[in-house]
C-alpha cells in the first residue's frame, strides 16, 4: 500500500512539471509572436514615412523642371520678373513658389558646398523655393493634426550650369528636399537635365 501511493505522488508531480514547461514555451512563442508584430509594424510604418517624404520631395523637383521649362523662358535662363537672361546670384533666403513660381541661380546651393553626396546634404537649406505639392498638409500653413501634416514645406534649388553642348540650350541642376511627417525622415532628391530648343531665336530675349 505504501508502495503504491508513492507512485500516484510521482506521477502526478511530473504531470504538473511537464505542464508548467508547456506553460512556459507557449509563453515564450507568444511573446515572440507579439515582438515580431510589434516590430513589423515599426517597419512598415518607417517605409511609409520614407515613401512619403519621397514622392514629396519627387513631386517638388517635377514642378521645378516644368517651372523652368514652361514659365522660365528656358532655355535662356531668364529668371522670373527680370529683364536679364542670365541667371541671378541667389540669396541666403527662401523665396514662396506661390508668388515668385521659382528663380534660377546662377551659384551652387551655399549647402551643398563641400559635400560629395546628396545623402549628406544637410536640411534645412538657407536658400531656396519653398513650394507645397498640391494636396500636401504642412504644419506651418496648417492647423490639422492629422498624422498626414508634413513636418516642413519642401524646398527646391535650380542652379543654371550653363550653356549645353549642342549650343541651342541651357543645363540645369535641381535639387529638392521634403520631410515627412516628423523631423527624422527626409528625403534629397537631384536631377540635372538639358532645356534646348528645336527652332532658336539667337536675339531673343
Amino acid at each position: 500500500m505504501n508502495s503504491s501511493r508513492s507512485f500516484r505522488t510521482g506521477h502526478s508531480g511530473m504531470v504538473m512539471v511537464a505542464s508548467l514547461l508547456l506553460l512556459l514555451v507557449v509563453t515564450i512563442m507568444a511573446l515572440s509572436i507579439f515582438r515580431s508584430f510589434g516590430l513589423q509594424e515599426r517597419i512598415a510604418g518607417n517605409t511609409r514615412e520614407k515613401q512619403r517624404a519621397l514622392q514629396a520631395a519627387l513631386s517638388t523637383q517635377q514642378y521645378a523642371e516644368q517651372w523652368i521649362i514652361n514659365y522660365s523662358n528656358a532655355p535662356t535662363a531668364v529668371n522670373a520678373g527680370l529683364a536679364s537672361a542670365a541667371a541671378i546670384s541667389c540669396a541666403n533666403s527662401i523665396i514662396n513658389a506661390s508668388t515668385s513660381g521659382g528663380q534660377i541661380c546662377s551659384n551652387t546651393l551655399p549647402s551643398l558646398t563641400g559635400y560629395t553626396t546628396v545623402s549628406q546634404v544637410p536640411v534645412p537649406w538657407t536658400a531656396g523655393v519653398a513650394y507645397v505639392p498640391p494636396g500636401l498638409n504642412v504644419s506651418s500653413v496648417t492647423s490639422s493634426s492629422s498624422n498626414d501634416v508634413y513636418y516642413k514645406t519642401p524646398e527646391f534649388y535650380i542652379t543654371d550650369l550653363g550653356p549645353a553642348a549642342s549650343a541651342n540650350g541651357e543645363v540645369y541642376q535641381v535639387d529638392a528636399y521634403s520631410f515627412g511627417t516628423s523631423p527624422n525622415t527626409v528625403a534629397v532628391v537631384e536631377s540635372t537635365f538639358a532645356v534646348t530648343c528645336i527652332v532658336c531665336n539667337p536675339g531673343a530675349i
